[in-house]
């Protein structure tokens, strides 16, 4: 990092990550991911193709998103009906997209399982665990940003993660 061009490009880059950690897209998110990481489970129970889980995954991620936004939209008239102030549309919109790519990053283990990059169980595996990865550390850093120490943020992301690895170890209990 001795040019400028490198602490530019990081200092960029941090800037964009703390923007995201100010938006509502972080809960959309996170809402998103359990909702994936749940779909994630109850399709590797039922032997499927990566083109299913494709399918699956981004079919559930945009009746999600668009039940957001509905939902939010509904809202926001109620809302401005009686008074009260509303986000912009884009703002909306940008936390719609959020539960979408939630709900729909693990597309890219069964793209790559689709390609023959990775056996279909690999697939599986690296969804469950960094859907379960995103939660601890979106929780960890809540954490952290909210004041906590290091170690009070390390106990309440595994307390996060507790929840979704249990579901995951429940799931490999009965199968």
């Amino acid at each position: 990092m001795a040019d400028g061009a490198s602490t530019t490009e990081v200092s960029g880059w941090k800037a964009r990550i703390i923007s995201h950690l100010r938006s509502g897209q972080v809960s959309r998110v996170v809402y998103g991911s359990i909702i994936g990481l749940a779909l994630i489970l109850t399709l590797e129970v039922h032997p499927t193709t990566a083109r299913v889980a494709i399918g699956t995954l981004v079919a559930t991620g945009l009746a999600v998103g668009l039940a957001e936004l509905y939902s939010e939209v509904i809202g926001a008239r109620t809302r401005v009906g009686l008074g009260g102030e509303t986000e912009p549309l884009s703002i909306v919109v940008l936390d719609t997209v959020a539960v979408f790519v939630g709900i729909a990053f693990p597309v890219v283990f069964f793209i790559a399982s689709g390609f023959g990059l990775i056996d279909m169980d690999t697939a599986f595996s690296l969804a469950k665990w960094t859907g379960l990865g995103l939660i601890a550390a979106y929780g960890f850093l809540a954490a952290r940003l909210s004041g906590a120490t290091g170690l009070r943020a390390l106990v309440h992301a595994s307390g996060v993660a507790a929840i979704a690895t249990l579901l995951i170890a429940f799931k490999a209990f009965l199968h």
